[in-house]
């Protein structure tokens, strides 16, 4: 297949990475001013893995687009909308979109794919979303692990699966959207909740976190008219060790170093993610006190262990 990947971080030069290792013709497309980009087009390589010569790198977003039958985005969730703004400019008809990234729209509470579809027609530009567990540095290393990729659209699901599956990577067919998306953005605020836990020496705790998180994760995709058992999936729990235990998961460090007072500089989704999922269990009625919490503690200023011992202070009730 010819593919553009835009966008070139750590997850994204990733994509390209592995996308050309198992046979497909890759473009690599970044902002042409972007540190990640400029690195790439001058030693082909950056702090997690290097390109063979194979993989075109560009920032040259109208040749990137044109160049490709399927075009998969993965960049900052709350910058989407205005990436689609120039991605729309050129014709799209004909092609895919593959979203490999988490989030929810905050000014919106709308899913990544429902942004997309607002610039395009879903029966002549299908939209997939490819999510699940791993880290570059793992895949570089030849470490195994399963994702899933979820479309409304069945054959080009299908047909995503059966291109991009390989020894390194086994894709399931995704079979709810809305849970796919919601998981796999969810999984990222209980990231930071992990490194809080670990910042403050409290690890041991991770275990009932994972387990209550879900629970309440699991409501909100309900609510939203979706599969609650899609949060026990890959897309959620399935993310759990790659998000809340890895040293690479750069949401579990953000809450480490919250809690310690230190600044973590890169990027962590689960910050505005918190934020959207707030407003979305606020919108529908939904009880997610976890969420809540890291909302209070990041967008109210309250105190972290406070908000962390309220969670121990609630009501008895039933686990199930």
């Amino acid at each position: 297949m010819k593919i553009s990947v835009l966008g070139c971080g750590r997850w994204g030069s990733c994509i390209a990475w592995y996308l050309d290792k198992i046979g497909h013709d890759v473009i690599s497309c970044g902002l042409a001013d972007a540190p990640e980009l400029i690195q790439l087009q001058s030693t082909h390589k950056n702090d997690y893995l290097t390109y063979p010569e194979s993989i075109e790198v560009t920032s040259d977003l109208e040749h990137a687009v044109n160049h490709a039958e399927t075009i998969v985005i993965s960049i900052s969730s709350q910058y989407l909308r205005s990436y689609m703004t120039d991605i729309a400019k050129y014709p799209l008809e004909g092609k895919t979109i593959v979203l490999c990234m988490k989030g929810v729209e905050v000014n919106t509470g709308c899913r990544l794919s429902q942004v997309v579809a607002d610039f395009v027609d879903e029966s002549k530009t299908p939209i997939a979303v490819w999510v699940g567990p791993g880290h570059p540095q793992d895949y570089v290393k030849g470490i195994p692990n399963c994702m899933v990729i979820d479309s409304k659209n069945e054959d080009i699901k299908q047909k995503l699966v059966n291109e991009f599956s390989s020894e390194l990577i086994r894709f399931y067919i995704g079979t709810d959207l809305i849970g796919s998306e919601i998981g796999a953005a969810a999984k990222n605020v209980i990231g930071i909740a992990a490194g809080m836990l670990d910042g403050i020496g409290y690890t041991s705790l991770k275990g009932a976190l994972m387990a209550r998180s879900t629970r309440e994760i699991s409501r909100l995709i309900c609510a939203l008219g979706g599969n609650e058992l899609s949060a026990y999936g890959l897309c959620h729990l399935g993310d759990y060790e790659a998000t809340l235990f890895s040293p690479w998961s750069h949401n579990r460090r953000y809450g480490e170093a919250y809690a310690q007072g230190e600044k973590f500089e890169k990027l962590a989704e689960g910050v505005m993610t918190s934020k959207a999922l707030y407003l979305l269990s606020q919108k529908y009625n939904v009880d997610m006190p976890i969420t809540t919490g890291i909302y209070n503690i990041l967008f109210e200023n309250k105190d972290f262990k406070t908000e962390l011992g309220k969670l121990f202070e609630r009501s008895v009730k039933q686990e199930f």
